[in-house]
């Protein structure tokens, strides 16, 4: 356990946070802060596309939903 001072900044209070001590709970730069009576949670900021990436490659392909069509662009003003 750590005891630290609140410290006014301008009309709002702050608190520092030693090094090791955000290194030991994995915080960076942004994180979210959740508060009830007497309890204020320190979580980091989840990332909105976290993990999709590992998601997406364990989809297995099934195919198109339609068979593919030419179309005006494919006829007049694509050259291979």
């Amino acid at each position: 356990m750590v005891r630290a001072k609140l410290v006014k900044i301008g009309n709002s209070r702050g608190i520092r946070l030693a090094k090791p001590l955000l290194e030991v709970a994995g915080l960076a730069d942004e994180v979210e802060i959740e508060a009830a009576p007497g309890v204020l949670t320190i979580r980091p900021s989840a990332h909105p596309r976290a993990g999709w990436a590992e998601a997406a490659s364990s989809l297995v392909p099934e195919g198109l939903l339609d068979e593919m069509s030419a179309t005006q662009f494919d006829d007049e003003e694509w050259s291979w």
